[in-house]
């Protein structure tokens, strides 16, 4: 939640700070976008890498937990963490279709407010 703070917020960012045309001569509303699409571009990347580090280590733990479990098929413990883990594995697979649906919406408000301002480079 923390980390999708700017996204959360992009709507009141570009009203408070990229000019409608009225105003278009008093903010450099160019910088104000790199700016914004800098701080989304790394916010995204951010998230992005924390989600799949979370379920990298999440895999592990629940490939080590499959293997203990053939080992002993009677404990059931160990099934029952086994399950909360693949639980918790399967929420933060979820998570990367919810960013992937954040960071879209985001990228059309930006889209449509800056556009005109700045054009994001190719590569990216």
């Amino acid at each position: 939640k923390v980390m999708r703070t700017i996204d959360d917020r992009i709507v009141h960012e570009l009203n408070t700070t990229v000019p409608t045309a009225s105003f278009a001569g008093k903010i450099d509303a160019s910088q104000t976008c790199k700016q914004l699409y800098e701080s989304l571009m790394e916010a995204h990347a951010s998230r992005d890498r924390v989600i799949k580090n979370c379920i990298a280590q999440t895999s592990a733990v629940v490939k080590h937990l499959r293997e203990e479990r053939e080992k002993n098929l009677d404990d059931l413990t160990l099934l029952k963490q086994l399950r909360k883990e693949q639980t918790k594995l399967k929420w933060m697979q979820s998570e990367l279709n919810v960013e992937e649906v954040v960071n879209d919406r985001s990228w059309k408000v930006f889209n449509e407010r800056c556009r005109i301002h700045f054009k994001p480079p190719k590569n990216e």
